[in-house]
């Protein structure tokens, strides 16, 4: 179970909403190996769940429904209006001929059949039982027509579905959908095409399901009936379908009406009515296949959650990849920030310009006590260019920040270049992408912001220890650039012997003129405050520019624990239907 499962269905009905929540809870959004089979899952779960699984478990007593079906020609019309005794649907030698699906039922069963009960995605189309068959180009994949006759007994419906084999895709989906709906199935096939590779693919998802199955073996030619039933009847019984009632229908001349003769159909008629005549045998087989169906659903859900996991770990490691560039980027950001390396160059020479000679280096290094009272002096006889050490400090930051953003999205790009289910996410990347101009503004404002903030620092600081007129004397200024200098060369705000030697002594001016002036402790303090403000504008410039790359992951609405639902979702389903009885 996840750590935040939802607490147990309190029995079978809520299990299977909570179910088909999960499944709609899957997405498949790369073009993986197993994405398009997880869809394909998903859809066809979810369709079962509302078709047949939820209004059936819900409704025991409805009226069975027998869905009529098998391959192109097998005459599954002509049956249909032959078990009525009246043409209901309509027969051709076009293909495909049924379009539009046709359900007939009793008349004390309208109840059942007037709402959104079963099949809630096919409009209703209403008809009286002697009105006109509707023309073949009036037929309709998304519809289902329904009329009442008082020669279905009550407690059945007969549904003629399209082919299973149509050349037309609509009509075969429709096809499996409605077969996916029935409580039991009358299997239509012919002596020419029964051992042909599509009836048996649904006849062995029959057997998965435990669907009550009767096979009608139409337009056998005289003579062959032995052979071919024998045949037939060792195939199934291979399939696991060995209780299956054969029906065989010799090749034969249709009546004048269109339908095949009494005597032929008889022996279906009486099977039919065997399982309706009682309600406790009707209830039998409901929940026969109402079982069959949940294991399928258990087993479908198993492979569902196996491509969705697939997913997820795509789409976590593609996310992974921008953490881990924009972390390391970071992290190079800190180190270089630390180490010295940016008091080389245009720093240290503007900041040598400011400090003078070396003759004022040793004065402060030989006496401390001394400068507090001589710095003053110094630096008001000598204006200092702070402004240019300040600039230079901004110029080599804002290079660092600009180069390392640039250089975490291009690593980026390069892992998920090599992922072709990752390239279209890559392309919305590149379109959110910010220019490397407003790149550069962006940097250029984060360090002037840290800047700013590392001066209003110092001013806080000497307010609070009332040395504004040792302050004013120096300047706000001054100390700033003496403390940004001694955050570059060090980790916690006192420069050690090996950052003296990166730093080449250029900020050991700088932390002890702080020290002269605010104290040891207080020097340390600062600059572990500044340090961490540094820091955390880094990561929010590196956050802002790695934005390109995580809001198209963000935007496919992934649920990393979608699998994980759906898994403890076929538990609990597991758990109420053990303590209902309702096992296969």
């Amino acid at each position: 179970m996840t750590e935040h499962a939802a607490a147990p269905a309190r029995h079978v009905g809520d299990a299977l909403r909570k179910v088909r929540t999960s499944f709609a809870g899957l997405q498949f959004p790369f073009e993986l190996r197993d994405a398009q089979r997880g869809k394909a899952l998903s859809r066809q779960a979810m369709t079962q769940l509302d078709d047949y699984l939820i209004p059936r478990y819900e409704a025991l007593d409805a009226p069975l429904l027998a869905v009529v079906g098998g391959s192109t020609g097998a005459g599954k019309s002509t049956l249909v209006n032959s078990l009525l005794g009246t043409n209901v649907s309509h027969t051709s030698a076009i293909r495909p001929t049924t379009r539009r699906p046709v359900l007939i039922h009793h008349p004390d069963d309208t109840s059942w059949f007037e709402g959104s009960r079963i099949l809630p995605d096919l409009a209703r189309v209403r008809r009286g039982i002697d009105e006109r068959m509707s023309p073949v180009e009036e037929g309709s994949t998304s519809e289902v027509e329904i009329r009442a006759t008082r020669r279905v007994p009550p407690g059945l419906a007969l549904l003629d579905a399209p082919d299973i084999d149509s050349v037309e895709e609509k009509n075969r989906a429709l096809a499996r959908q409605l077969l996916s709906a029935a409580d039991l199935w009358i299997f239509t096939t012919t002596a020419a095409r029964y051992a042909d590779a599509a009836p048996w693919e649904f006849l062995s998802e029959a057997a998965r399901r435990k669907v009550v199955v009767a096979v009608v073996l139409n337009r056998v030619p005289s003579g062959a009936a032995y052979e071919v039933r024998s045949d037939l009847t060792r195939r199934l019984t291979d399939a696991g379908l060995a209780q299956a009632p054969v029906f065989t229908i010799g090749e034969q001349n249709i009546t004048d009406t269109g339908r095949i003769p009494v005597e032929s159909i008889e022996p279906i008629v009486g099977w039919l009515k065997g399982l309706t005549d009682s309600a406790a045998t009707r209830a039998m087989v409901a929940r026969t296949t109402l079982a069959g169906a949940l294991d399928e659903l258990v087993r479908t859900g198993a492979d569902a959650i196996d491509a969705s996991r697939d997913t997820i770990s795509f789409y976590t490691d593609l996310a992974r990849r921008v953490d881990d560039s924009y972390a390391d980027a970071h992290s190079r950001i800190t180190e270089a920030t630390k180490d010295g390396s940016m008091l080389r160059g245009e720093v240290l020479a503007r900041w040598q310009e400011f400090v003078g000679t070396g003759d004022f280096i040793r004065s402060i290094e030989a006496a401390v006590g001394r400068m507090r009272d001589r710095l003053g002096a110094f630096f008001k006889g000598k204006p200092a260019p702070e402004a240019e050490v300040e600039e230079a400090i901004e110029t080599g930051l804002f290079t660092l920040l600009a180069a390392e953003a640039s250089r975490a999205g291009s690593e980026v790009d390069y892992a998920w270049q090599r992922e072709p289910a990752a390239r279209e996410l890559l392309m919305r990347a590149h379109i959110n992408l910010p220019p490397r101009s407003e790149l550069d503004d962006r940097a250029a404002q984060t360090v002037r912001a840290w800047q700013r903030d590392v001066l209003e620092m110092v001013r806080s600081e000497g307010e609070d220890r009332r040395f504004s007129a040792r302050m004013m004397s120096l300047g706000v200024n001054t100390l700033g650039i003496a403390l940004m200098l001694v955050i570059l060369a060090s980790t916690g705000g006192v420069i050690t012997g090996m950052e003296v030697a990166a730093a080449g002594g250029t900020a050991v001016v700088g932390q002890k003129l702080l020290e002269a002036v605010f104290g040891d402790e207080a020097v340390r303090k600062m600059a572990r405050n500044a340090r961490k403000n540094l820091e955390e504008r880094a990561g929010e410039l590196l956050a802002w520019h790695a934005q390109a790359y995580r809001s198209p992951l963000t935007d496919l609405g992934l649920d990393p624990a979608a699998p994980d639902t759906l898994h403890d979702a076929l538990i609990d389903l597991s758990r109420a239907r053990k303590a209902e009885g309702l096992t296969a």
